[in-house]
């Protein structure tokens, strides 16, 4: 799926190293767009700065102490790994990355897609990895912290539950340098803390009400992202995310984008008017939309989403 090299000579020993950008059929790895590739993905501990093409990330993997590191460009094919502050082994890092970057996901089924459609055939280069959260429960905690509110505030309530909550770095400052919340750390606070603390308004009993039931065992949040679509299909899943709470249509779709299903189309306020935007179309019903993107089958929403979310990389 990757491979990683001895660490680089000069640099802090065995603390920095690289992984090759490959998916999980070989197929080429865009490392820009992949770090770019949604907006979720620079909410905290997260930080990604466009400018160097970094990404800042503070794990806890398996149970080890919360360490953060600054995944780069390395050379050709690669991305670099350099631990920044905190005491977790390589051996337990190196996995932790590929799997935010998602180098195990095999897109050559979309890239075989995309190659006749000429508004989409530029990303089988190697755009359309999402990254993904170290879990499931993370995921589904920043979605809710997304509906029916500004971004500014989407980042006040993620960043105030990672810098509240989540373990710390030796280099912990405000929200970064803290891995993310654990279930049992949420489950634990009661309704004040997400009124007075987080200010998540009427999500905060959504936040509370999904940590304790999977504090509780009563929801297994992590058996949804490794399922696969044989074992769970599409439909079954946004069933179950459509249960949860604070979890509307928009948010499963969301979350079943960053699970690696990619068969909904995220459409909100943003991707609507992002759509005729590109499109040049002055209107457009959903379901004309949804027609556009028909043909990519359980690749439809992520065509979707790369065709809005391409200039969002220079070429």
């Amino acid at each position: 799926m990757y491979a990683v090299v001895p660490a680089l000579k000069g640099e802090m020993g065995g603390r920095t190293t690289e992984i090759e950008l490959r998916g999980g059929g070989g197929e080429p790895v865009d490392f820009r767009r992949t770090i770019a590739s949604h907006g979720v993905a620079d909410l905290p501990p997260n930080r990604i700065d466009e400018q160097a093409w970094t990404l800042e990330l503070t794990l806890a993997p398996g149970g080890s102490p919360a360490t953060t590191v600054l995944v780069s460009e390395g050379r050709k094919g690669h991305a670099k790994v350099r631990v920044l502050a905190g005491p977790a082994t390589m051996a337990v890092l190196r996995p932790a990355v590929a799997h935010v970057l998602r180098l195990d996901e095999d897109l050559r089924p979309f890239y075989e897609a995309a190659a006749s459609d000429p508004d989409l055939k530029w990303a089988s280069r190697g755009a359309g990895r999402m990254i993904r959260s170290p879990t499931v429960f993370e995921e589904v905690v920043k979605t809710i912290c997304t509906t029916n509110c500004t971004w500014s505030a989407t980042v006040r309530m993620v960043s105030s539950l990672v810098q509240n909550l989540g373990e710390p770095a030796p280099s912990a400052d405000g929200p970064y340098g803290r891995a993310f919340p654990t279930v049992e750390a949420m489950a634990r606070k009661n309704s004040a803390f997400y009124t007075d603390k987080v200010r998540a308004g009427y999500r905060g009993a959504y936040l509370r009400d999904l940590a304790r039931s999977v504090a509780s065992g009563k929801l297994d949040l992590e058996a949804l992202g490794r399922s696969s679509a044989d074992e769970l299909p599409d439909d079954e899943l946004a069933a179950r995310l459509l249960a949860l709470p604070g979890v509307g249509p928009y948010a499963a779709a969301h979350i079943m984008m960053l699970l690696g299903r990619y068969s909904r189309l995220i459409l909100d306020s943003w991707t609507r008017p992002k759509y005729l935007k590109v499109s040049g179309a002055k209107q457009a019903k959903d379901v004309t939309i949804e027609r556009r993107f028909r043909r990519y089958g359980p690749y439809a929403g992520l065509a979707f989403w790369l065709y809005l979310t391409r200039d969002w990389v220079d070429e």
